[in-house]
């Protein structure tokens, strides 16, 4: 769930006087119409301290001004303050900006103009007969410039010039500290932990929780980048369909948005939405992604040939056309921006490769290709010795028949994937040298260079899995949620809560548990899914480890907490606290500590809640195909958020599917 979009006020604050000296509580104002008006459209406001003393213009106060996504000013009276601040508003925003005031005739010329909502006062007090007319119309005032804000300059400086652009907020941070940076930084680093680790479901539940409404677009785009960097493009589509609702001509935006689609292969969109922001912006990385689009449908229409399997040459020749059309694709990116190696190396093996195939010259000025990769690699890794970098001397001594330099600059770009965590990479590689040595061209170097790769990768799930050996994507992932065993001093005949799960049922639930997971093929290997409460999480945890299953076992709260709230609270025989012991103890249990992966909850966001949507995208993450679901379930809503109504509702929202519910009343 993202922060609260957030509203700042500008105000005079106390008891201020009118130019014929009648006094106006200026916080009753803000108490009763400003702040319920902003409220009512569905944001929070803000105003800064009340302390401010003319002149002393306090850091924070400019960057609510550049970052609030909305703004409220009241201008009855002619407070200095005031009209400064509205002053740097319109100059550092184009719009999201509504002003109201009361007891004045006429405004100001130069803003006579602006959207105003006006308000009574009588006698210096809000108008009680006109007082929720007038909130209602403020808020529909608010309500109306947000939808309209996209595109608008209401503000009259951006009106005067219609060339004049919005800063960049990132280069205008002010001061060495502001709670709105410090929050994207610590969720970046929460992001780029879970793009180390491998889990792309981390990354969709951080995504949700986007550390404020002003840097809401900043935080889905590096979500989104993260998950196509870990090769979940679909989930990465996800995202940048919310980033773009709020930004829809973010340049980087696009180019993700196009490699995804190239990724999910949706060639024909990837090109769309590439020409498109090529023809406004002809920069050499949009131009590489076009080009990307036509390399990957070379790719697919090569491997779906009817002669792939037993001559992939002669496959490669009659898809010849499309291959001379992605090196002249990259071609036209190098020349765009010569400064870049991507393009060109990329010109030039796809264009070396069509020779290959061929028997034919190509029409690409190769060798000068050739010169300018060469040059502007080998530079990159004297300025900045990084993944990419190396690899493309490698690719290109590769393309240039030197072996030895080829694997040498292979092997350190490889030590460094795996130092970073960096999969894509790897994977990126992988895919190039696989068509090149599926077609014979360079085939000594493509096979040494490849078992490099592979080894790395080989290394990088062995990290990733800590101490336990790398293992492979499950057939089957079986999400569970249940009921937790119902605690006799507060549910049962008598008791403040009727029966839910009660202890007699027990045996019943553990058979019906079983008989589902043999209904859904679950065998040795699968993969189980719970929160590892008491009653029914426990119960799914234990039949999962009796079949060879391998377990995940996912706490909303750190360990200790977790046990009294979830597991020892009714566990007189202490048979609830052995079970969740052997459980983690199972070498086939993974144990996952949500505040630890994933950072605290945000405020307001229930931890169970929090929980149920990280087991399910964590599940999901893995292809729905192969996700099925399980609860134990008596049908009601539970005691509070986050419980197993919640989960199945999520289940139906996020998979149109229904579980496979197992009702405590009838076993």
């Amino acid at each position: 769930m993202s922060a609260a979009r957030r509203a700042f006020v500008i105000m005079p604050f106390g008891k201020k006087k009118l130019a014929d000296g009648t006094e106006v509580d200026c916080d009753d104002v803000y108490r009763r119409l400003i702040q319920p008006a902003i409220g009512a459209a569905g944001l929070v406001a803000h105003r800064a301290d009340a302390d401010r003393r003319g002149g002393s213009i306090h850091l924070d106060m400019f960057q609510d001004l550049l970052l609030s996504e909305f703004v409220v000013a009241d201008l009855t009276m002619d407070n200095p303050n005031v009209w400064y601040e509205i002053g740097v508003r319109h100059a550092l925003r184009s719009g999201g900006t509504v002003m109201t005031y009361a007891a004045r005739d006429r405004l100001p010329f130069d803003i006579a103009g602006q959207r105003m909502q006006r308000y009574t006062l009588k006698e210096g007090k809000l108008d009680p007969d006109r007082l929720e007319q007038e909130r209602t119309a403020l808020g529909e005032a608010i309500v109306a410039t947000l939808g309209a804000w996209r595109g608008r300059r209401a503000s009259p400086v951006y009106q005067t010039i219609p060339s004049l652009q919005e800063p960049d907020w990132k280069t205008l941070k002010v001061g060495d500290v502001n709670e709105f940076w410090d929050a994207l930084d610590a969720w970046r680093r929460r992001v780029d932990i879970a793009r180390r680790n491998q889990r792309p479901g981390d990354i969709l539940v951080l995504a949700d929780e986007t550390p404020n409404s002003l840097l809401e677009f900043e935080a889905l785009r590096t979500a989104a980048d993260a998950l196509l960097k870990m090769n979940r493009p679909r989930y990465a589509l996800r995202i940048l369909e919310e980033a773009r609702k709020l930004d829809p001509d973010d340049v980087k935006a696009i180019q993700i948005e196009g490699m995804a689609l190239g990724r999910v292969e949706r060639y024909a969109e990837a090109r769309d939405v590439l020409t498109t922001l090529a023809a406004r912006h002809k920069d050499g990385e949009t131009l590489s992604l076009f080009a990307r689009t036509w390399k990957d449908e070379w790719t697919q229409v090569w491997n779906t040939h009817p002669q792939r399997q037993e001559d992939p040459a002669a496959a490669a020749r009659d898809t010849a056309s499309t291959l001379h059309n992605a090196a002249a694709a990259y071609h036209d990116a190098f020349r765009a921006v010569p400064g870049e190696y991507y393009p060109g190396i990329n010109a030039l093996t796809l264009g070396r490769l069509w020779e290959h195939v061929t028997g034919t010259a190509s029409k690409l000025p190769l060798e000068r290709i050739a010169a300018g990769v060469g040059w502007t690699a080998s530079v990159a890794v004297e300025r900045d010795k990084d993944y990419w970098s190396l690899a493309t001397r490698a690719e290109m001594a590769l393309v240039e028949g030197r072996q030895k330099e080829a694997l040498a600059d292979y092997a350190d770009a490889a030590a460094l994937a795996v130092a970073n965590r960096d999969r894509f990479a790897l994977d990126s590689s992988s895919q190039q040298l696989d068509f090149l040595g599926t077609l014979g061209f360079q085939a000594e170097i493509v096979g040494e260079a490849a078992r490099i790769i592979d080894r790395a990768e080989k290394q990088l799930d062995a990290l990733v899995g800590g101490r336990k050996p790398a293992q492979v994507e499950p057939h089957r992932v079986v999400v569970f949620s249940g009921h937790m065993i119902d605690d006799p001093e507060v549910r049962g005949p008598g008791k403040e809560k009727p029966a839910r799960f009660p202890p007699e049922k027990i045996d019943a639930a553990a058979k019906a548990i079983r008989q589902r997971l043999d209904k859904i093929g679950a065998a040795a290997g699968d993969l189980g899914m719970c929160g590892g409460a008491s009653g029914g999480d426990l119960l799914f945890a234990e039949a999962c480890l009796e079949r060879g299953m391998r377990m995940e076992v996912r706490l909303a709260r750190r360990e200790e907490e977790f046990l009294a709230e979830s597991v020892t609270f009714a566990d007189p025989d202490r048979r609830w606290e052995e079970s969740f012991e052997q459980v983690k103890e199972n070498k086939a249990t993974t144990m996952l500590v949500m505040p630890q992966e994933l950072g605290p909850a945000p405020a307001g966001v229930s931890v169970h809640d929090r929980c149920n949507r990280w087991m399910l995208y964590s599940a999901l993450s893995m292809g729905l195909r192969k996700t099925y679901f399980v609860t134990l379930w008596i049908g009601e809503p539970g005691d509070g958020p986050g419980g197993t109504q919640h989960m199945v509702e999520l289940v139906r929202k996020l998979t149109g599917r229904r579980p496979e519910i197992i009702d405590p009343k009838t076993l």
